[in-house]
This record gives structure tokens, C-alpha cells and sequence, in this order.
């Protein structure tokens, strides 16, 4: 009996006694960011370049944040933190090695990028993913990222709000990014956003600060968006998403030619093997004085208003390729309806 007593007593470390002494909350904290810390990655970006003196050399790009996708070494990451890298390396916590990782694919308007080790470490632990489409503001996250190379650190926060549309690095604004207090800052772009249980809600990509560092406004790509993402990247090396063929003109040049910003979507070119094209849509022309001529402009698609190239990517990323979609189509005056069936992008 004493035996046992002593052996128990040995067991209950200082590290253990000190727990013991914390609130729950604290205690509950402690446990989520220990059980989801082998799952989270530095990703390092290696550019190629060439040296008068010295040939080619490594240059490090920059560094980021991601996590582990699941057990056959995919890991998860921005766009924005691979963008223009040669070679990547993927480190873990507590492991010295160094991990080459090769891109298989991007989307860069949800800025959402997939790396996939070369050499597996001797465990691999996926994050635990959750969903999004059910949170509430005022929840619990957690933020977990190398900001400033500081690696692995825990920041803490609530939900401050949901369903912002946030600008992009593609070009177009993503949608139902997750608003946090969580600090976030450079270098935890790529990381995960956890919530109360340990699960992945969401991937923390930007911020809103004038100073460059934390300031309350962080921003995560939401984790139903990355299931809908990351499978297809795996899959094909790139999301295959529909699309009519067609260019757009910016709001800043609809401006200038006195067109209103919700007077539709002016069309610019049109692929003379698009979909648009087979369906008659026209875009502008210029004659041989230099004058521009105003083409087709699309005020709707299926009965939703458009008015830019954003109003035109979101209608059409409830669709499929391959799906019948209806335009709503103003030109010289007259207003007609267009069919037309969409193509992959």
C-alpha cells in the first residue's frame, strides 16, 4: 500500500499540481491547443533565383501557417502564403526535421492552397474538422499560427461576427469569411481557427489594421468553403468551376464612361468559343476613329442582379458545368432574356 501511495505520488508532477490549481476553463484551453498542436504546420516558401555570382540559389519567399488535411500528408494552407514559391517546407512542433512538400493545386479566390509532403513524418495527426454554417457570434475560437516566426502560438478570442464579404486576393471578394478578436498577424495566415471543442471552423487569412499588426479584426476563410475546396484540389489540381467566357469591365472605367456602378455588368471580350458567344452575347467594340461602342451588359442571371465581375462569380458558383442559366440582357435600348449553357472555366 505504501508502495502504491509513493508510486502515485510520483506521478503527480509539479507541472500536474500546478494544473490541478487552474480554472476549468483554463484547464479546457490547455487541452484543445495540446491535442490540435501536432496537426499544425510552418509553411516555408522557397523561391528560385539566379545569382550573377553564384548561380542558382534558394531565396526564402516568406512563411506561414497551415495544418494537416488528412493522413496521406496533404496539408492546408492560403493561396497567398505558396504564391510564387519554387519549393516548400513544412515543419511540425517538436520535430527538427525539415519536410519537403510539393503544390498540387490552388484556388486563389477563396485563397486556399493544398501541399503534399514528400516525406511523411513517423506520425501524422489531421486536424479535426468541423463546420461553420452553425456558428454564432459570441463563441469561443482559438487561433493557432507562427505570427512574426514566433511558431505555434495560441491566441484566443470570440466570434465577433459572421457572413463578411472580404476582399481577395483573386480578384473577387470571398464570402462568409468568420470575423474574430482572436489576434491574428503576420504569419498566422494559413493557420486554423478552432472552436470550443477543438475543431476546425475556420482558416485565418487577413486582417484589417493600419499599423500592419493585430487589431482586433481578423478574418478566416470558413471551414465549409475549404470542404467544398480542398477535395477538388486533391483531386484535379484545381477547382473546376463554370463560367459564360466573358470579360468584364472594372467599376472605375464605368465611371468614366457615365455608366452607373448598379446599371449591370458591362461586357468587355467574349471567347469566340464560349458558351456566350454560341448564344449571340457581344462585347465592346472600337472602330477605326478610336471610338468605343458599348456591347451587351447583363443586368441578371436566373433573375439575380449582377453588376461586376464579383456579382457574376458568385451567382454562377451555386451552378455546375454543364447547367442552363438565364440572362437578362440590355442592349441599345431593348432588354432580352439569353440562355446559356455553362462551360468550365
Amino acid at each position: 500500500m505504501v508502495m502504491f501511495l509513493a508510486l502515485l505520488l510520483s506521478l503527480y508532477t509539479p507541472q500536474a499540481r500546478a494544473e490541478s490549481a487552474l480554472l476549468e476553463v483554463e484547464r479546457k484551453t490547455i487541452e484543445l491547443y495540446r491535442t490540435a498542436l501536432p496537426a499544425v504546420v510552418n509553411v516555408s516558401n522557397i523561391k528560385v533565383a539566379r545569382n550573377l555570382f553564384h548561380g542558382t540559389v534558394e531565396v526564402p519567399q516568406g512563411a506561414g501557417s497551415g495544418f494537416v488535411w488528412d493522413a496521406q500528408g496533404h496539408v492546408v494552407t492560403n493561396f497567398h502564403v505558396v504564391q510564387g514559391g519554387d519549393s516548400f517546407v513544412v515543419t511540425f512542433h517538436n520535430d527538427p526535421k525539415k519536410y519537403q512538400a510539393t503544390l498540387v493545386g490552388t484556388e486563389p479566390k477563396k485563397d486556399v492552397a493544398v501541399l503534399k509532403l514528400k516525406e511523411m513524418p513517423k506520425t501524422i495527426h489531421p486536424i479535426r474538422v468541423g463546420v461553420s454554417k452553425n456558428l454564432a457570434v459570441g463563441q469561443m475560437t482559438l487561433a493557432i499560427g507562427s505570427p512574426f516566426g514566433l511558431d505555434h502560438s495560441l491566441t484566443t478570442g470570440i466570434v465577433s461576427a459572421l457572413g463578411r464579404k472580404i476582399d481577395g486576393i483573386g480578384g473577387v471578394k470571398i464570402h462568409d469569411m468568420i470575423q474574430t478578436d482572436a489576434a491574428i498577424n503576420m504569419g498566422n495566415s494559413g493557420g486554423p481557427l478552432l472552436d470550443s471543442s477543438g475543431s476546425l471552423i475556420g482558416m485565418n487569412t487577413v486582417i484589417f489594421s493600419t499599423s500592419g499588426s493585430s487589431a482586433g479584426l481578423g478574418f478566416a476563410v470558413p471551414v465549409d468553403t475549404i470542404k467544398l475546396v480542398v477535395p477538388e484540389i486533391i483531386q484535379y489540381g484545381k477547382v473546376i468551376r463554370p463560367a459564360l467566357g466573358i470579360s468584364v469591365l472594372e467599376d472605375k472605367y464605368k465611371e468614366r464612361m457615365n455608366i452607373r456602378p448598379d446599371g449591370g455588368a458591362v461586357i468587355t471580350y467574349v471567347d469566340e468559343a464560349s458558351a456566350a458567344a454560341k448564344a449571340g452575347i457581344t462585347g465592346m467594340m472600337q472602330d477605326r476613329m478610336g471610338r468605343v461602342f458599348i456591347g451587351d451588359i447583363i443586368e441578371a442571371i436566373d433573375g439575380k442582379a449582377v453588376n461586376n465581375l464579383d456579382d457574376i462569380f458568385h451567382v454562377l458558383e451555386e451552378h455546375k458545368v454543364g447547367d442552363t442559366v438565364t440572362l437578362k440582357v440590355y442592349r441599345e435600348g431593348k432588354v432580352r432574356n439569353v440562355k446559356v449553357r455553362l462551360q468550365s472555366l
